[in-house]
């Protein structure tokens, strides 16, 4: 190896080692994902599944998100919240659920938690709210 790129090696490495740290994470979500089962559906998607499946949504969001507007017909439950609301998500075991946050890291960690609680009929918003608005969706506040 040529003596330029072992002195930047051997000078550089925690940078070079924070670099592949990133790398893992970006990619080791989507992976995660689909390991354990969970489905991502587009806005397009997704109104597909509200209009024709009756799909409940879950925004899991904080509540000063909420606040600044959310999906019509959404339902409230912030992932924090999410274990307590399990035994009054039952009446729901059937239908299709689809999960929202911002960006759909969250929502894919209660479209998990949902999975792993026996529901089958589980999705991710893929880009949350912010993929939902672009596509030039409805919001309420």
């Amino acid at each position: 190896m040529d003596h330029k790129i072992l002195f930047f090696i051997e000078s550089q490495w925690p940078l070079l080692l924070g670099a592949v740290a990133l790398i893992i994470m970006i990619f080791k979500g989507p992976l995660t994902r689909r390991a354990a089962g969970i489905h991502e559906v587009d806005p397009a998607t997704a109104v597909q599944l509200i209009n024709h499946e009756d799909a409940v949504i879950i925004d899991v969001r904080e509540q000063k998100e909420w606040s600044q507007g959310h999906l019509p017909g959404a339902r409230h439950i912030p992932l924090g919240d999410l274990p307590k609301y399990m035994q009054d998500l039952e009446k729901h075991r059937g239908h299709h659920i689809i999960c929202q946050c911002a960006s759909g890291m969250r929502s894919s960690r209660a479209a998990a938690s949902l999975k792993k609680a026996g529901f089958d009929k589980i999705y991710s918003l893929r880009g949350g709210i912010g993929a939902w608005r672009s596509a030039g969706l409805p919001v309420e506040k």
